[in-house]
């Protein structure tokens, strides 16, 4: 079978990309083929060219519209026979190819997973001659998995329906955990699997502290007056906010979200594939199917919730293996949002959410290479010393004795748990060595404790980069729940007893760099505090008084770090006495309360 000719005649290439043709060889055999490649690795080609190759239907489940319409365009304009069933078609349309799939006219039908799984659509293709299924995003199937979708486990049922036909399983982005969540959900029948290198060498890969995030990300931009590129956000109401922005300083821009029409969003993105806007503001629901190979950066202005997520968005970078920029903003704020909702997840679902999040925040925080760090999370080793392209490779962080502190901290750790046989968060023990007069701490007695106080010298945000520092180091361990209570590990307590010289990362960090670009910054939700800042300036043109009389920016600006939620959380923020409260908790609490459901809605589609 001439693999190459038909490479070459169906799709222009001479040569294959490594795993290809092995993979297509055990698809044209009829086996289970499970494949993991990286976006921009080829993953397409390995069920498409088979579908040329040999009689039948292969059917190519994939869970985006736009992914579809992008893949059968293309195979289209190849000359192959494809088509896609989904609601954007009208009735007539839909008959029109309902006919050509009875007829045989088709190599390839593009479906979502919940249409497939009808079943009056299973009895009809009960009729047709399939020779394949092709699970794309198959990652969507697993629960830890980045983008779990509960429809994709009625795949399952295909087994039994159609128990004759090969699957082949794909997907850019999967742990070991969710590899073997895939090939047991699906019931692979003895795969083949296939792993290709997690490394994309021309990505340089980037974290940079939020200081004043829009700033950072318009000089980013404008030092890049040529390329084009995606910044996610955690919320519609950001990227929306971020697109108006940025075209008023003149870079064309689009956002992308869940709550555009869908007739908006073709719109927004085509502008994009086509060069018409230089970048887009997207939440997570723009990416999986952008072939666009020549976009030169991605910006992550928020936090991304685990490393999946951020190593598959990622990726949209230099698709064509030309140099391209990874950068992520990053700010504690971002990981005390994201705890807010997960909070609210049922207790399973939380603990795995929250696994997530500390690997990700263990990603920004690191000092080693972070390809090393990302190749590793998906199982890979990477050999070489440095990479000579991420921000930790090329300006190695500084590194200072932490002996000290870790000694102060370990000791906090250790002495609350040592008192009452269970431990405590880690805001509170820096509460404890920051000698804070907190109620917590006075109902327990903590101001009594010989750590009470010994911290004072570093500031809150300090000794929370600290206290990560040591999870990350093996030094405290983190019990999973809710309440995320500390406790030391033996090394930990060995580290505590024999005064263990310690290693500490000196923070490039948000509080050293705010304080040289703006004394006294708060540093907080920035889209937050401008919907509070509206509100301020309603309820002050309501009452007929300047809007500082309501609350100061100081107060808003506390708001938009702590998030409260409750009446008791608001009236912790300066500034809110009795009266305040009474007159103003329920309209702000609303309006955070508002915003975090944005932020949801966002982070969900």
């Amino acid at each position: 079978m001439d693999l190459l000719g038909a490479l070459k005649r169906h799709f222009g290439y001479d040569q294959f990309r490594p795993l290809q043709k092995e993979i297509i060889e055990d698809a044209l055999a009829g086996r289970d083929v499970f494949v993991l490649m990286p976006t921009g690795g080829g993953k397409s080609l390995c069920f498409q060219l088979p579908a040329l190759m040999r009689e039948g239907l292969t059917i190519v489940v994939s869970p985006l519209i736009a992914l579809m319409k992008d893949q059968v365009d293309a195979l289209q304009t190849s000359g192959i026979p494809a088509t896609y069933l989904n609601s954007t078609l009208d009735r007539d349309e839909a008959k029109a190819r309902w006919r050509g799939l009875h007829r045989g006219e088709y190599r390839m039908l593009y479906v979502a997973p919940e249409r497939l799984m009808l079943d009056a659509f299973l009895e009809r293709a009960l009729n047709w001659d399939i020779a394949q299924f092709a699970i794309d995003e198959a990652h969507c199937i697993s629960e830890w998995g980045h983008d779990f979708r509960p429809e994709y486990r009625e795949l399952k049922k295909l087994r039994k329906h159609l128990p004759d036909v090969p699957i082949m399983a794909l997907t850019a982005t999967a742990t070991e955990r969710v590899r073997a969540d895939i090939i047991k959900e699906l019931t692979l029948r003895d795969p083949r699997s296939y792993v290709a290198s997690f490394n994309r060498p021309n990505l340089t890969y980037r974290v940079i502290p939020k200081t004043a995030s829009y700033e950072q990300l318009l000089a980013f931009i404008r030092g890049r007056p040529n390329d084009n590129g995606i910044v996610y956000c955690a919320s519609r109401k950001s990227s929306e906010s971020l697109a108006r922005n940025l075209n008023e300083h003149g870079v064309s821009a689009k956002p992308y979200h869940g709550g555009l029409t869908n007739a908006e969003r073709t719109r927004h993105q085509d502008a994009f594939l086509r060069d018409d806007v230089r970048v887009i503001t997207a939440t997570i629901a723009f990416g999986m199917g952008i072939n666009k190979p020549n976009v030169r950066f991605v910006v992550h202005y928020d936090l991304p919730k685990n490393l999946e997520s951020y190593y598959q968005e990622t990726g949209r970078a230099g698709r064509d293996g030309l140099p391209s920029e990874c950068v992520l903003l990053f700010s504690p704020s971002d990981v005390a949002k994201q705890l807010h909702f997960i909070d609210e997840k049922a207790e399973k679902e939380a603990r795995i959410a929250r696994a997530q999040l500390q690997q990700m925040v263990h990603y920004a925080e690191t000092r080693q290479c972070r390809r090393s760090v990302l190749l590793e999370y998906f199982g890979e080793r990477f050999l070489q010393q440095s990479c000579a392209s991420c921000d930790n490779c090329l300006q190695p962080r500084e590194t200072f004795d932490g002996t000290v502190h870790a000694q102060k901290f370990l000791s906090c750790v250790y002495r609350i748990r040592a008192r009452h046989g269970f431990g405590f968060g880690l805001g509170h023990i820096v509460d404890v060595l920051r000698g804070a007069d907190t109620e917590a701490i006075r109902q327990r007695n903590h101001n009594e404790l010989s750590t009470y106080g010994i911290g004072s010298e570093l500031k809150r945000g300090e000794w929370q980069a600290i206290g990560r520092e040591l999870l990350r180091l093996g030094l405290v361990e983190c019990a999973p729940g809710k309440f995320a209570t500390l406790s030391l590990t033996p090394a930990g307590l060995e580290a505590l007893r024999k005064r263990t010289p310690i290693v500490l990362t000196k923070q490039i960090d948000i509080v050293e760099k705010a304080a040289r670009t703006r004394a006294g910054a708060i540093e907080c939700d920035e889209v937050l505090f401008e919907r509070l800042r509206a509100l301020r300036r309603q309820l002050a043109d309501e009452r007929g008084v300047p809007a500082y009389i309501i609350f100061s920016d100081v107060s808003l600006r506390e708001m938009a770090r702590s998030y409260p939620t409750t009446a008791s959380e608001f009236r912790r923020i300066p500034g809110v006495g009795e009266q305040k409260l009474k007159n103003f908790a329920e309209p702000f609490l609303n309006e955070i309360k508002s915003h975090m459901a944005a932020i949801q809605r966002g982070t969900q589609r």
